[in-house]
């Protein structure tokens, strides 16, 4: 008999942790909690496993970061997607087909060698190339003048590229199931208790269900869940849209970023083109994409790749992100609520750092102390003006 991806299992009334959110984030820090021997663990989410951001992502993974704290935490997220197929026996799908973000002026040349020499001295392989080597791994590219907006350079990134975001769903759920954790999808979250400024439990399916430690691992709601315990996050909730094209013969082997245009792109091993384009410039809960916004996707990849403006675009999709002033993310205990643990505010890098998040939180709970590598993004820096300024290299939205 074939076994299931996980197990249904009843809700109990206890659970040491109950982790709110079954993304990429949610999983991961189940599972490395189980694999320190946490077990007594519940994940809830109000929709089916990886149905909000970790199912509307476009799958880019990365560890050329502007600032060196991000930098460190990226290349730890790297090595564990290097990694996490064979730690925890499903094919993640995981090609590593190198990542190339273009410079269109003196200005974003000079940000971006920056950013490479940052890199380097954190220990993350990223260089500088001109013309020539762009050519060489991008021939279909329009070198030339012509364009609104030439290209002059670019940052390369060998160990960039993508990793299948449906398979590292099922990769999670499946290992932390088999080491004892509960996953239960349809199960919303209605309130968080709280008993002398310590978590308590919290209400879901209108079942009381009690815990010490509630995890905040949700991606475009994480406002709404820490106002449960009447903690107000410093974060904005904002579309980010994608689409896909139809599919075409192969004619590129790596992921291109253009901050300048706002805009990304890359071919599936199916031969579709995957696009994106920066956070859409207001707040919102919707998922509904938007015409203007296609079109600013559509104009940019065209004037980088000419060859593809008659090829026809099959479906489009948003997803919510959680914006910090800063654009780096909140890791940490919260100071006013002993057991309420943060990990969000992703913005629009949240996929991309699932394992190292998740190792990171699960230690932060073992221990109660945040390891070293997260101890830059806790809430408090926003009090004491100490932020960790990741904008810069926010310019396209991946």
């Amino acid at each position: 008999m074939a076994r299931t991806m996980w197990r249904k299992n009843p809700l109990k009334n206890r659970y040491h942790v109950v982790i709110i959110g079954a993304g990429v984030h949610g999983l991961s820090v189940a599972y490395h909690l189980a694999k320190r021997g946490i077990t007594d663990v519940a994940v809830l989410d109000r929709t089916y496993l990886g149905g909000g951001n970790s199912g509307r992502n476009t799958q880019i993974i990365r560890a050329n970061q502007r600032t060196p704290e991000n930098v460190a935490f990226y290349d730890e997220a790297l090595k564990g997607w290097e990694r996490l197929s064979q730690e925890v026996n499903f094919n993640m799908l995981i090609d590593q087909l190198g990542l190339t973000t273009l410079a269109h002026n003196d200005f974003s040349l000079e940000r971006l060698r920056l950013r490479a020499e940052v890199n380097k001295a954190v220990g993350v392989e990223s260089m500088m190339i001109g013309r020539e080597k762009i050519r060489e791994l991008f021939p279909f590219l329009d070198l030339s003048d012509k364009p609104r907006s030439p290209i002059v350079g670019a940052l390369y990134h060998p160990r960039g590229g993508v990793i299948r975001h449906d398979a590292v769903v099922w990769g999670y759920s499946s290992a932390a199931d088999r080491m004892g954790v509960e996953i239960h999808p349809h199960t919303k979250v209605e309130a968080i208790r709280t008993k002398d400024g310590q978590v308590s439990g919290v209400s879901a399916q209108g079942k009381e269900i009690s815990c010490d430690y509630v995890v905040n691992a949700t991606a475009g709601w994480c406002s709404t869940i820490a106002e449960m315990v009447g903690v107000r996050l410093p974060i904005i909730s904002v579309p980010l849209q994608a689409c896909v094209s139809e599919p075409l013969k192969p004619i590129m082997d790596g992921v291109i970023m253009s901050g300048d245009l706002a805009a990304y792109f890359y071919q599936t091993d199916r031969g579709e083109f995957v696009m994106g384009a920066e956070i859409d410039p207001y707040q919102s809960y919707s998922y509904r994409t938007t015409l203007p916004t296609l079109e600013v996707m559509a104009s940019a990849v065209v004037e980088i790749v000419p060859c593809l403006a008659n090829v026809n675009i099959l479906r489009s999709w948003a997803g919510i992100c959680d914006i910090t002033p800063d654009f780096s993310p909140i890791m940490c205990e919260s100071p006013e609520v002993r057991g309420f643990i943060l990990d969000c505010g992703w913005g629009t890098y949240g996929f991309k750092t699932a394992p190292a998040a998740g190792h990171n939180v699960a230690e932060l709970m073992r221990t109660g102390e945040a390891p070293d590598v997260i101890k830059p993004f806790t809430i408090t820096r926003f009090y004491q003006n100490r932020p960790v300024d990741e904008k810069a290299s926010a310019g396209t939205a991946h």
